[in-house]
């Protein structure tokens, strides 16, 4: 507290010659000597201490503004807590001093009290921004750090969000963005990230003209200012509007964010491989992304010890792979072993859902492509998690058996994986999308194939197996159900395999559902008909009935089929 003591007690000497000091300003200096002695014993937020502040305040002597303005800078260091209307006036109108010491520290002192969530509401509130962004134009570089730092605070706080966004804030933080002052230019930076959290702000700031400055800053050598600018980016490329505007107006941008994951810095790589994520969710980015040579960083990262590297970069790499033309150079990347190895990361569902989805969409590509997905032990590994895994997870690995059964060619295969263990079982799941998934699978593998050992058995195991499918879902009341149940019925029916057919035939409970469906889908065509004919040729109703009328028509052929197939 040297600096303030110094400065009161010069004041009382040489300046009282230029401009002399009030009885009532000489008695708030003594006081608040005393109390500056013994600090740790004062409030200085209320009674004596702020009184005798606020009297210097109020004073037309400069250096006696000075000390009050330096007791506050020092005072709010260490003592941070909700403050009243009484202690902001005061700073606030130091804050409007045209001295460039007051300012300085008149900025200190409201950033530090800006750390506050209380405070930080109460300061713009009363007006605090304005005087903030004129001090921003200034020419002093300290002034300006300070003012930069105290939007940076304030800008935390959600409520200031939009406020700071709309002050006129912006365009002043954009330009200090770009100061040869880093002190200045990270506060700036940082400033500008904090606005970035809702769509409305990034609209501003994209307004402002911020993201070239971003972009061109993600050269910096500074750790700090990359990883802000990273950050934002990344959060301003979630907006599909913001993404097509950068790929108008930034095409080194991609080329950057790739050298960045190899960045020293694990918070900076980190943020880099986000923004291409969020950037990869639009397709001309997710063949950039790999032109610019971003897939051996990705392997590279998804093998990190790193959990949010390892997240980011899955998370990235999921995004590039739904691009067809993408997958055979992630396979040949060498990715499907330590995606398969994300498997075990049982502690972050997110990562095994990323990972599984990816998987799932190099399972769908070329031949080659899926023999090597084959031999990765991928579907082993999927085939482990499936019962005992979370339900967002069971949907990805229910997803990607349903795709690999498409494929003739694997079908076979995957009955030899003993895949019916988990798909049988997944079909009890409440949830509609994990045993839809999974009934489809099953179904496909009941369809086409040239060896039904592995159908017949498991016929009734596990879990009252495929026959004890295809009863429950012909009774689920679910038209996307008993879809799956009559179309399996009727694939197994023309197998050609004449143990098959008899099982089909022999089963009670499989016909009676056959009949019972007959019986009901010809029940809802025929209301469906009467329907239509009481609407008054309503065009609406005309519309909503058709969909249930077609499903119900299709499901009652398929019926007819396998009746007729039966007789």
């Amino acid at each position: 507290m040297g600096g303030c003591c110094s400065c009161l007690r010069e004041s009382t000497s040489e300046e009282t010659n230029v401009l002399p000091i009030a009885d009532n300003e000489r008695e708030a200096v003594t006081a608040l000597l005393g109390f500056l002695e013994d600090k740790d014993r004062y409030d200085f937020y209320s009674g004596g201490p702020l009184k005798a502040l606020t009297t210097l305040v109020y004073s037309d002597n400069l250096n006696l503004q000075k000390s009050a303005a330096l007791a506050f800078a020092e005072i709010t260091e260490k003592y941070v807590r909700p403050v009243g209307r009484e202690v902001l006036d005061p700073i606030l109108i130091l804050l409007r001093s045209s001295d460039p010491q007051i300012q300085v520290a008149a900025c200190a002192a409201l950033g530090n009290l800006a750390v506050n969530n209380e405070n930080k509401v109460l300061i713009v509130e009363m007006g605090g921004l304005k005087p903030l962004i004129n001090q921003m134009m200034g020419d002093n570089v300290e002034v300006q750090c300070n003012a930069v730092g105290c939007i940076t605070n304030l800008a935390t706080q959600d409520d200031n969000k939009h406020k700071i966004a709309t002050s006129g804030a912006l365009i002043p933080l954009t330009r200090l963005a770009k100061s040869k002052h880093i002190r200045v230019q990270r506060n700036a930076t940082g400033a500008l990230l904090n606005m970035t959290h809702s769509g409305e702000n990034r609209k501003e700031l994209v307004n402002a003209g911020a993201v070239p400055v971003l972009v061109s800053l993600l050269s910096s050598t500074d750790p700090d200012v990359q990883y802000y600018c990273t950050t934002a980016l990344s959060n301003i490329a979630v907006d599909e509007s913001n993404r097509k505007t950068l790929a108008q107006t930034e095409p080194r941008l991609v080329s950057k964010l790739v050298s960045l994951m190899d960045s020293p810095s694990q918070r900076v790589k980190c943020q880099a491989t986000l923004a291409l994520r969020n950037l990869a969710s639009d397709t001309s980015y997710q063949l950039e992304i790999v032109r610019a040579g971003g897939l051996p960083h990705l392997v590279k990262l998804i093998q990190s010890d790193s959990m949010p590297l390892v997240l980011a970069s899955v998370a990235c790499i999921r995004n590039i792979s739904i691009h067809p033309l993408n997958e055979g150079l992630i396979v040949d990347a060498g990715f499907l072993k330590p995606l398969v190895n994300l498997l075990d990361y049982k502690d972050s569902e997110e990562i095994q859902c990323h990972a599984v989805s990816t998987l799932r969409n190099l399972a769908a590509s070329s031949e080659k492509n899926r023999k090597e997905f084959f031999e990765s032990g991928a579907v082993e590994k999927c085939k482990d998690l499936a019962l005992n895994s979370p339900i967002s997870v069971q949907c990805e690995i229910s997803a990607c058996f349903a795709i690999l059964a498409l494929a003739d060619v694997s079908k076979i295969t995957l009955l030899n994986l003993n895949i019916l263990d988990a798909l049988i079982p997944m079909t009890f799941s409440k949830n509609q999308e994990v045993s839809g998934n999974a009934a489809a699978a099953l179904a496909n593998l009941c369809s086409r194939i040239n060896n039904y050992s592995k159908v017949m058995d498991a016929w009734d195991q596990p879990n009252d197996g495929i026959r004890g499918f295809l009863v429950r879902f012909l009774q689920s009341g679910y038209v996307t159900f008993e879809h799956i149940a009559l179309w399996t019925i009727l694939q197994l029916l023309e197998s050609h395999n004449d143990r098959v057919v008899q099982l089909v035939r022999n089963d009670k409970d499989i016909i009676d559902g056959v009949k019972y469906m007959a019986d009901v889908t010809y029940e809802r065509i025929q209301r469906s008909d009467a329907d239509s004919k009481n609407a008054d040729n309503d065009l609406v109703n005309s519309a909503n009935s058709e969909q249930p009328e077609d499903a119900s028509m299709d499901l009652y052929n398929i019926t007819q089929q396998i009746l007729q197939f039966l007789n």
